[in-house]
């Protein structure tokens, strides 16, 4: 009984319970808990031919697949710690990812495999997987469908490392364990309904904690998963009217173009919650999509906190419009001044999460971990404040944090890269308000000689070192940039000084 209770196998215990009820829709094929449970044991036998052992740290490099969601949980079976690697990024931010984490093999989807082989430099191994589910179940057909666990038993225990950037510009690998998702999913099953027959449908990439996390929850409630290799407006339009899918994660950008093809709640029958996130949304978009009559939950969460941590119910929403509503169960969400002092009501201030769902740290950083997480609880460097009602209400994303269509993108990463090119003298990346991607990345720079300066030879130079979506999509020259009184340059400064160079333009 206690094994069954704190066991990290999660999916081989639900596959006992609820063998014949669907797990997985994907590549038009559908997978019952037993099917991916026997699919899963395969795939560890095939991964034991490379040394993956209990403890390891597995990089995965694959989109969206079969093969993504059984080395998820394949990677729990053995006991190792899953790595979960962007797959925009270029083989340089990999390698540094790669070498971060420590990682001692990297799986990696076919398609991926020359950048798997350029990121790696030959010093650790690759292990190649099919993309199609047909052509893995192919690969893995010759392996034993069982498969001793070496899973660790311990709730506390590491499942992965997934990247997130940091102010500094530099990633950080945020260390999440399974109680991290066991109480997430717990907290927001209390707040969303778990319901038999209900299919979850994912479009979030697997290397988000958004994403992975949505595979976890499934397992634990005993529902399905339908999944998406990425979002594409006609793909999720057509898989909610056909597939009956009950609930969706979005960010604001997916949502506005959903909206924008005339998605409505008849196109999506069986639809229950639509959980947005990932970016604030505006009052407009939640206006339209109730005139839609499409039920959103307006949710706030980091990777920090394993996903949501706060959210509005579909009720509330349009009554609040702009708030992520109350902490989830098991949650604390307390605003703290620049001292440390608990805030009251309606005065903004640091948003500060204490729970069973925030991470254990920042691997092998002990100086970000000690910064970020005092006395327990995690210092989220948002801005925001709590009303008379106990809804959270968030002001500012880290005050410098650019999110372009659901992405991350933190200026000083760029400016480093940037920097590095030999006409630039000065740079400031801001984010700047943009009709589909909520915000544009831009560059304002200071060159050494504007008459001779390359805007075009620029990006190249930045593209060779940085993912696609971290590239700025507007440049403007300037003489000077605004300093602090400690001779920073002043983002805000900038931006606003742009806005209305702008404006009068």
């Amino acid at each position: 009984m206690d094994r069954f209770r704190l066991t990290t196998d999660w999916l081989n215990k639900r596959a006992s319970l609820s063998p014949d009820t669907a797990a997985l829709l994907v590549d038009g094929r559908s997978y019952s808990f037993s099917q991916l449970d026997g699919l899963v044991s395969r795939l560890c036998h095939f991964m034991r031919e490379t040394n993956v052992d209990s403890g390891d740290h597995v990089g995965m490099l694959a989109p969206n697949s079969l093969a993504a969601v059984a080395c998820v949980f394949a990677l729990a079976r053995i006991g190792a710690i899953l790595v979960p690697l962007n797959t925009r990024l270029t083989p340089q931010e990999l390698a540094w990812q790669i070498e971060r984490s420590d990682c001692s093999v990297v799986l990696c989807a076919s398609d991926l495999k020359e950048a798997a082989g350029l990121a790696t430099r030959g010093y650790i191994p690759t292990l190649t997987l099919p993309h199609r589910a047909s052509e893995l179940e192919k690969v893995l057909a010759g392996y034993p469908t069982e498969f001793k666990t070496k899973a660790t038993g311990d709730l506390a225990s590491r499942q992965a490392i997934v990247f997130t950037s940091g102010t500094t510009g530099f990633p950080k690998g945020v260390m999440i364990r399974y109680a991290n998702h066991y109480w997430s999913a717990s907290g927001s099953a209390m707040r969303l309904g778990v319901h038999p027959d209900d299919r979850w449908l994912l479009c979030l990439p697997l290397y988000h904690v958004g994403g992975l996390s949505i595979l976890f929850r499934s397992c634990l409630y005993g529902t399905a998963v339908v999944l998406h290799n990425g979002f594409s407006v006609e793909a999720v339009m057509n898989s909610l009217q056909t597939e009956a899918a009950t609930l969706i994660s979005l960010v604001p950008t997916m949502l506005s173009r959903l909206l924008q093809a005339g998605l409505t709640q008849a196109g999506a029958p069986s639809l229950r919650l639509i959980l947005l996130g990932g970016a604030a949304a505006s009052p407009q978009l939640l206006v339209e999509s109730a005139a839609a009559g499409l039920p959103i939950a307006v949710t706030y969460g980091l990777t920090e906190t394993t996903s949501q941590v706060a959210t509005m119910e579909p009720e509330r929403v349009v009554g609040k419009p702009g708030s992520a509503g109350k902490p989830l169960a098991f949650a604390t969400i307390s605003i703290l001044d620049d001292e440390g002092h608990d805030i009251p009501h309606n005065i903004p201030g640091e948003i500060v999460v204490e729970g069973p769902m925030v991470m254990a740290g920042y691997y092998n950083d002990p100086a970000a971990t000690s910064e970020k997480i005092v006395n327990g609880r995690l210092h989220t460097g948002d801005i925001g404040y709590l009303d008379d009602d106990g809804d959270l209400w968030v002001l500012d994303r880290r005050s410098d944090l650019i999110v372009s269509g659901g992405e991350n993108v933190y200026p000083a990463e760029l400016e480093r890269v940037l920097r590095e090119y030999p006409g630039v003298s000065q740079v400031c990346v801001v984010g700047l308000p943009h009709p589909d991607w909520g915000q544009q990345v831009t560059a304002i720079i200071v060159p050494h000689a504007p008459e001779r300066f390359d805007e075009d030879d620029l990006l190249a130079f930045s593209r060779e070192r940085l993912a696609g979506y971290k590239q700025p999509r507007a440049i403007y020259l300037v003489d000077q940039l605004p300093q602090t009184g400690s001779g920073k340059i002043n983002r805000r400064a900038a931006a606003e000084a742009l806005t209305r160079r702008l404006a009068s333009e």
